[in-house]
């Protein structure tokens, strides 16, 4: 009688049961899938967001509401098709419970509908496009940031408190650029003497030496300027060379910021200090969860935040709120969105609520280039320009 050898086949199908088993496993967990900017210029604030959202995570345990929690990371490479592409595959191949970041408004604006058509959630980290907040609204989408506009109309109304009557604005050519624009436009009562909008995307304009040089000629009061990530720097050094600190008052919106100042100090481009700007937030700002952000940060990758960091910290951490209410189960986008809409979370900017079209309701304050006390160039909050502030588009919104 021949014996069988049944060694292996029961070894193989234990191998297979533990696969399943683990298989199993790794479907329950919550997975965030979050699309970036990972290479190209734009990839400094790619990754200042990932860094928060990996200090965010780090914070949690890498957990949420008692389940672990994974975070998919995807490169748009700046360009509306790829994270679009990238989107697409988070969505349908890797399964994501709920998607996050985007820095900007075009990759946004041809990637939403991909998240929101197939009944997940979207947190925009960043990117706050008029449309999406207005007639494009969605109840599946929301933001940790802002609606592209409110920012400059808080430096709008800064400038007119500080009575500036004329204004030569320049921004890079894109939908977060023209709405950078629209928005100051919208409250500043003085005159706007001149306007640039230049080259943007994967090859942006950096050498702004023909616009500086007509701004200077305009006789402007003020230059505004919108320039995010490499161009920014770029435009300041320019900016400092050229020498116009003395002759044109520089107002900023993410522009200037702890992404930025770094190498200007290293630059000793000191035309910079003093300058001011708008936003929501700052690394000074006085509430409990941006203490333990900022010293977090700065601890664990000896620099400052941005705010870019912090908006992403904000939407790991609201994501978390709904996990932990509804117990790590995130597969009902009806109970996620209710979770959501409440905005009851530990956020860097201390409370806030949400509008109908999902945009915070917040406030935002004038800030202004400082030496921190141990010398290094940050931002200080001078005084609130807005509080609970509705972004315009609001009433646009049918949800």
């Amino acid at each position: 009688m021949k014996l069988i050898n049944t060694r292996p086949a029961i070894l193989l199908s234990f191998v297979a049961a533990c696969a399943l088993s683990t298989a199993v496993f790794a479907a329950e967990d919550i997975k965030i899938g979050f699309v970036t900017t990972l290479t190209t210029g734009g990839a400094v604030i790619g990754n200042d967001q990932r860094d928060a959202v990996n200090l965010a995570m780090e914070q949690l345990g890498n957990t949420m509401g008692g389940k672990p929690a994974t975070i998919l990371f995807e490169d748009d490479g700046f360009k509306p098709e790829i994270g679009k592409q990238v989107t697409d595959k988070l969505i349908k191949q890797d399964k994501v419970d709920i998607m996050a970041g985007y820095i900007w408004s075009h990759v946004l604006m041809a990637s939403y509908r991909s998240v929101v058509n197939a009944d997940k959630i979207l947190i925009s980290a960043n990117a706050g496009p008029s449309p999406l907040a207005g007639k494009l609204c969605h109840a599946n989408f929301f933001s940790t940031s802002w609606q592209n506009d409110q920012t400059p109309m808080a430096m709008g109304e800064l400038l007119n408190s500080k009575g500036v009557k004329s204004l030569y604005v320049m921004a890079p050519n894109y939908a977060a650029g023209k709405d950078m624009v629209a928005g100051v436009e919208r409250t500043f009562k003085g005159e706007i003497i001149g306007r640039d909008l230049t080259k943007w995307g994967a090859d942006a304009q950096l050498d702004f030496s023909a616009e500086l040089a007509k701004a200077r000629a305009s006789g402007a009061e003020g230059l505004f300027v919108f320039y995010p990530g490499k161009a920014g720097g770029a435009f300041i050094q320019q900016y400092t060379q050229a020498g116009l600190q003395s002759e044109l008052p520089l107002y900023t919106v993410f522009t200037v910021d702890s992404l930025s100042l770094p190498k200007l100090q290293a630059g000793g481009l000191d035309g910079v200090m003093g300058s001011e700007m708008t936003l929501f937030w700052s690394p000074d700002l006085d509430a409990p969860q941006n203490r333990i952000f900022v010293d977090g940060f700065r601890e664990k990758y000896g620099r400052y935040p941005s705010f870019y960091a912090a908006q992403a910290y904000d939407a790991i951490n609201l994501i978390n709120a709904a996990a932990a209410e509804l117990d790590g189960d995130l597969s009902d986008t009806d109970a996620v969105r209710a979770v959501l809409e409440k905005a009851d979370f530990p956020s860097v900017r201390g409370n806030y609520t949400y509008g109908k079209n999902h945009m915070p309701i917040q406030n935002f304050y004038s800030r202004q280039v400082v030496a921190d006390a141990d010398g290094n160039w940050s931002t200080k909050i001078t005084g609130t320009v807005y509080e609970n502030h509705q972004d315009s588009y609001a009433s646009e919104c049918k949800l």
